[in-house]
């Protein structure tokens, strides 16, 4: 058309249309270049294909996945990149801290757990830990949201909520499963462990008094139902166990004692001066022993310290009465009994026996099978209580006191009391740990290797002596060189878990000493513990 001449057709009506074709080209040439889609008169949308299906279902359910395996990278990925690096920087700083954890326990075990005996750490690494799960739940919850649950295909909707609330549910129960734990602890280093002065070592060894105290209705006072020192190489963590007769007459107390400046003459007077009674004689003098925690376990510390020439670090004194909580809380420990043990007895009728055999024992069981009285005396009692002690030593991993941790802690801190100060518990724990993989040396000071009316205390601490001579010397004695049919590693666990298990290197009996026989109480009279239990 030439210039400047109107086109008819914008004037008159009648003029015919353009055709529709080019008109509907034209406009969504122009609209598709703006970034938009048009509607034709077909119906049809013109513009980017919707993604299928299943591919929104995988993207949704990869976000969530990857929200639990690296939290943060969802959100990376997603392109919400200030919420990712916070994420990521805080995943980034816990491995750091993993690592780190790691290669410190390699070098210095018990250096590490000292850190976690502190009970204001450990409340707050509970809230730490209830933190992190929040946080991990609410990055989860927008994981689900970049997923855009509403274009899920409608059966798989329900499917990817369902998983989603799953996720949450594991993580809330993780996270508060981790805060428990970590504030029972705190409570159980609160109630049973205190501030205190720690005592060192002394010829390489520290030496801890273990009491098993027999409180109750019944009786006026709590008296140590056994009596044992453990002498523990602070080196190695091998362990010598010395048992001593609650019934011992005429026992001298440690020179400078507060005891020994009362009683200069020893705890002497026949059969009303047992050592098993200077607990409670401690508990009513406690004038004598200022700043003790327990003024009875103070005077107990003198005594044994005086009867066996070493230098007592500390005390730990169990609650039988508790004791079945313990063993429950850990699950129960198994015993292989050699001879029937009464339960009940005494002034009550006896209710059956714990049959001889390998026995898993409960609480309930495991404390008759350590107390029983009926037809035994009191060294048949103690082989037993150092049978069930041992058991508990090298059945109680770490895995059983992760899962078992709150019920242990909570009946811990109702069975246990101790005068070893919070900071040196890590120690002992690392020192415990070395323990488990070395034989138990045990003796027990029973008839006749010593007479309880009438002890030669002088040859018992030259007993003493020479069994933790013995005991370091071989705990220092070079390994011996591998040879070539040397026998397998499970081999080798099983027989080092047999020794333990008939208590390591057992002391054997002084020549003419019954080794099979029976004693007036029906038991045997021989210091080989392995003739009434065995820790398997």
């Amino acid at each position: 058309m030439p210039a400047g001449v109107a086109d008819p057709r914008a004037t008159d009506p009648a003029a015919p249309a353009a055709p529709a074709v080019a008109l509907q080209s034209a406009g969504t040439t122009a609209e598709t270049k703006a970034g938009t889609t048009t509607q034709t008169k077909a119906g049809t949308r013109v513009g980017k294909p919707a993604p299928p299906p299943q591919l929104l279902v995988r993207r949704a359910v990869s976000l969530l996945l990857l929200t639990l395996v690296l939290p943060g990278s969802a959100q990376w990925l997603a392109g919400d990149r200030r919420v990712a690096k916070a994420a990521l920087g805080v995943v980034a700083g816990a491995v750091a801290i993993g690592v780190v954890l790691a290669l410190a326990v390699a070098v210095d075990l018990g250096g590490v757990l000292a850190l976690f005996t502190s009970s204001a750490l450990l409340r707050m690494l509970a809230v730490l830990v209830v933190a992190v799960a929040v946080g991990e739940i609410a990055l989860l919850v927008d994981a689900w949201r970049l997923g855009r649950p509403a274009a899920l295909p409608r059966r798989a909707r329900p499917l990817v909520a369902a998983g989603t609330a799953l996720a949450v549910l594991l993580i809330a129960a993780g996270g508060l499963a981790g805060a428990r734990r970590a504030w029972a602890g705190a409570d159980l280093l609160d109630d049973v462990f205190h501030a205190g002065e720690a005592s060192g070592a002394v010829d390489g060894r520290y030496t801890v008094l273990l009491l098993g105290g027999d409180a109750g209705p019944d009786r006026v006072g709590t008296r140590p139902d056994s009596v044992t020192v453990a002498s523990i190489d602070a080196v190695s963590g091998r362990t010598v166990l010395f048992s001593l007769p609650r019934n011992l007459e005429d026992v001298p107390f440690a020179p400078g004692s507060a005891a020994r400046r009362a009683l200069p003459n020893g705890w002497s007077c026949g059969d009303s001066c047992l050592l098993n009674a200077i607990y409670t004689w401690g508990a009513t003098h406690a004038g004598l022993f200022p700043g003790a925690r327990d003024p009875g376990a103070e005077a107990m510390k003198e005594a044994v310290s005086g009867i066996t020439g070493l230098t007592v670090n500390y005390y730990v004194l169990i609650d039988l009465q508790g004791f079945r909580q313990l063993v429950d809380a850990m699950g129960g420990i198994t015993l292989t009994v050699r001879q029937p043990v009464p339960i009940g007895g005494g002034t009550s009728p006896v209710k059956g026996y714990i049959t001889p055999g390998t026995q898993h024992l409960d609480g309930y069981h495991a404390l008759w099978f350590a107390r029983s009285r009926h037809g035994a005396n009191d060294y048949a009692r103690m082989q037993r209580q150092r049978c069930v002690m041992n058991a508990m030593l090298h059945q109680l991993d770490p895995a059983d006191v992760l899962a078992n941790f709150e019920g242990i802690a909570a009946a811990s801190s109702q069975v246990v009391s101790t005068d070893l100060p919070a900071g040196e518990l890590g120690r002992f724990v690392s020192l415990a740990a070395g323990a488990r993989s070395q034989p138990l040396t045990s003796v027990q000071f029973v008839p006749p290797l010593l007479d309880p009316a009438h002890p030669d205390m002088p040859a018992l601490q030259a007993k003493v002596a020479d069994t933790l001579r013995t005991a370091t010397a071989t705990a220092n004695a070079p390994a011996p060189n591998p040879s070539p049919a040397a026998t397998p590693k499970a081999a080798v666990i099983g027989a080092a878990r047999r020794s333990a298990g008939s208590v390591g290197s057992r002391t054997s009996p002084p020549p003419g000493a019954p080794t099979g026989g029976q004693d007036a109480g029906g038991v045997p009279a021989t210091n080989d513990v392995q003739q009434v239990c065995s820790a398997g």
